[in-house]
């Protein structure tokens, strides 16, 4: 066999073996063509009025389908726009909130200036307030929640969104503050007062409006007294009497202050953490660990009573040193 009838040998194997391959593809593009739905433009009108029913009757995944399709097949009618954020309410009902969160930032980075921004930007906050968790978990969405609440108050103070928003925006500030507490607290308890003092002077500094403050005052006051910083636990003492004088807090820090206990005291945790939800007086780390001590340590049996014989009582015939024999 020559070298070109060898070439043209191989050429041919290659033809019968993509033949398969080409045939197979032909068909799958064919039977996909077969299964798509045919496009047939719609009037808009029509289109709307679809979606609206569906909402209506609760069926929110079917009405973003349709504004979707508003949007897609009518992109530059009035009603284009309007369909976007329609959607995203229905994605939103749907419990759907990441397609509506990306539909409504195109919204507001397409339309800035559109008369339904307000309600965008407050729909927007919305997908992020519902997803907030208690504080023992990432604050993520509240912090999202607060910058977007933020923006409806900054940006649209006067549309009617503007009134709850500053509702909420108080109640993710208490969140955030309350997450800050819980890490704080969990350093106190390990003694990592630097770490602990850091996360209470940022709920002062950053949410000082919440119902946290005054504990951050006293749980500061308390750990500037285990490191026997007095100077400074007596100036954080004064500032949460002077602007808390009748929190129970106060009373806990006056009480603590009072007792002129050392830093040795201190550093054993023998101080203040709050009041008993059951007496409401108030306990002490220290009492605390002593009760779980009690609790896990098994108390000893009272031994029973030993029944009296007969003899029991009577004098010994025998003088004491011969009581052996």
């Amino acid at each position: 066999m020559t070298m070109q009838e060898d070439t043209r040998f191989s050429r041919s194997a290659k033809y019968r073996l993509l033949l398969p391959l080409v045939v197979g593809a032909a068909l799958a593009l064919s039977a996909c063509s077969t299964t798509e739905e045919e496009y047939v433009e719609r009037p808009v009108a029509e289109l709307y009025n679809e979606a609206q029913d569906s909402l209506k009757k609760g069926e929110y995944e079917e009405a973003a389908k349709s504004f979707d399709e508003v949007e897609r097949q009518h992109p530059y009618s009035i009603w284009a726009s309007k369909a976007q954020v329609m959607a995203a309410y229905a994605n939103y009902e749907a419990l759907k909130y990441d397609d509506a969160i990306a539909a409504l930032q195109r919204f507001l980075r397409l339309h800035p200036g559109n008369r339904d921004a307000a309600y965008a930007q407050y729909l927007l906050a919305l997908c992020y307030y519902d997803q907030i968790s208690d504080v023992v978990r990432d604050q993520k969405m509240t912090s999202s929640a607060r910058e977007a609440l933020t923006e409806v108050v900054t940006r649209y103070p006067n549309s009617k969104y503007a009134k709850d928003a500053r509702v909420k925006l108080d109640l993710t500030d208490d969140h955030l503050a309350g997450k800050e507490m819980e890490i704080g607290r969990y350093y106190m308890r390990w003694r990592q007062y630097i770490a602990a003092i850091n996360r209470f002077k940022q709920v002062i500094e950053e949410h000082q409006t919440t119902t946290h403050t005054p504990e951050a005052l006293h749980r500061l006051v308390e750990a500037y007294t285990a490191m026997g910083m007095v100077a400074e636990a007596q100036k954080t003492a004064s500032v949460l009497g002077h602007n808390f004088p009748g929190s129970e807090w106060y009373q806990d820090t006056y009480e603590l202050m009072t007792k002129g206990r050392t830093r040795q005291e201190i550093g054993t945790f023998d101080f203040l953490i709050g009041r008993d939800e059951d007496s409401g007086k108030v306990r002490s780390l220290k009492a605390a660990e002593d009760e779980e001590k009690e609790e896990e340590e098994p108390k000893p049996q009272k031994p029973e009573p030993v029944e009296e014989k007969e003899e029991a009582g009577k004098e010994l015939d025998k003088p004491w040193w011969n009581i052996f024999d």
